[in-house]
């Protein structure tokens, strides 16, 4: 199969400057990267056809080569070509050349990166996780909230490259730009040689000319970050939301990790959430209760609305009202209000009196829950009478 043109690879144009050519790089070893695509076998070699372009449109003298000869320059043993070998080595001196069973024999005895690693390596900073704390209110509606959090990002000297100003990254010695190195290791099978990470340039193939003063190097320093973040409404507790690099950044221009915002909505102090609905339970007066009338309840957001009680209400009737629970996907839930009837306590002698007349006025008709109750149980002990 005929190999794409590297200028294609990542979608820039052939007078592309250099920043556009990193910028592009990072932007797709980040879309393929293997780690991000466990589930997709092609993104393995979407990474390596990125890293292999970047490879020769980064370096100037490769670049120029390329635009004259095309691919046929860096084949058949050209210089600059990508690093790592395919099929077996055949025999190398006295033993096997296990240079592309690394992935294997490095597993077992700790000598080699897989395989996905071959070629200059990207560095991707860690991802971090933030905790946010949010009131029913919010959830209900969804809100825009921002966040500060601290992160390792750009060194503000060298912007990242890890190079002192005025210097440039120059090709690592030790690996030859290919970020890895080979090393024999003793193994049961006799002297082995496997492929590892190259320990001077950590995998990147680039090393700077001269290191940057403030951060050793690394091309990174803390640095305290502030974002705006939509929170959708709807949201419940344990749920995450993905920032986009929003993580650390890599070591020596590598690329961002992502940011993990887990939600935690706070206990409100009248209502409960059920699914989209929310709960809240409304204490009624006995004689409101029996006779009938309005109360206020609350409703989310601060505002309140008034209810009418039917004369006769018993304790847990529930009320709905509907489109003023959670907004989840344009579709609103209700708020559910359940009767709780008090019933009075510290009562002097004189309203006791007046309590108890009021009973022995009272007759069946006017308990027509208690007259059915009765029926039941009568209806239900005369199954074993005779």
């Amino acid at each position: 199969m005929a190999k794409r043109d590297y200028y294609e690879v990542l979608g820039i144009s052939k007078d592309s400057t250099e920043q556009d050519i990193k910028k592009a790089y990072r932007n797709m070893a980040k879309k393929y990267h293997p780690d991000r695509n466990k589930d997709n076998p092609e993104a393995e070699s979407k990474f390596k056809e990125v890293q292999e372009a970047n490879e020769i449109l980064s370096d100037p003298q490769k670049r120029a080569t390329y635009d004259q000869y095309g691919h046929a320059a860096f084949e058949n043993g050209g210089q600059g070509g990508f690093g790592g070998q395919s099929g077996f080595g055949g025999f190398s001196g006295q033993g096997f050349n296990f240079e592309d069973l690394g992935d294997i024999f490095g597993d077992f005895f700790g000598g080699g990166n897989s395989r996905r690693s071959r070629g200059p390596k990207v560095n991707e900073g860690a991802d971090l996780r933030y905790n946010l704390d949010l009131t029913l209110e919010e959830v209900a509606e969804g809100v825009v909230k921002e966040i500060k959090y601290k992160r390792k990002g750009k060194c503000s000297k060298c912007h990242g490259s890890g190079a002192e100003p005025g210097y440039n990254m120059k090709t690592c010695h030790k690996c030859n730009g290919s970020g890895h190195i080979q090393v024999q290791q003793r193994t049961i099978f006799g002297i082995q040689k496997f492929t590892s990470e190259c320990d001077i340039c950590h995998g990147t193939g680039k090393i700077p000319e001269k290191s940057c003063g403030t951060c050793n190097g690394t091309g990174l320093e803390r640095e305290t970050i502030t974002r705006k973040i939509r929170i959708p409404s709807g949201v419940e507790t344990g749920q995450r939301i993905l920032e986009r690099d929003g993580g650390d950044v890599g070591e020596n221009g590598g690329i961002y990790g992502d940011l993990y915002i887990y939600i935690n909505v706070k206990k409100h102090e009248i209502f409960e959430r059920r699914g989209n609905d929310v709960y809240c339970q409304i204490p009624i007066g006995i004689t409101t209760a029996i006779l009938g009338g309005e109360v206020e309840v609350p409703l989310l957001g601060g505002k309140t609305t008034k209810i009418k009680i039917p004369e006769g209400t018993q304790n847990g009737k529930v009320f709905r009202l509907k489109d003023k629970g959670i907004n989840y996907g344009g579709r609103l839930g209700s708020e559910i209000i359940g009767i709780q009837i008090e019933t009075p306590t510290n009562l002097s002698e004189k309203q006791k009196q007046i309590l108890k007349e009021f009973d022995d006025s009272l007759g069946q008709k006017n308990y027509k829950e208690g007259k059915s109750f009765k029926d039941k149980v009568k209806k239900f002990f005369s199954k074993f009478e005779n």
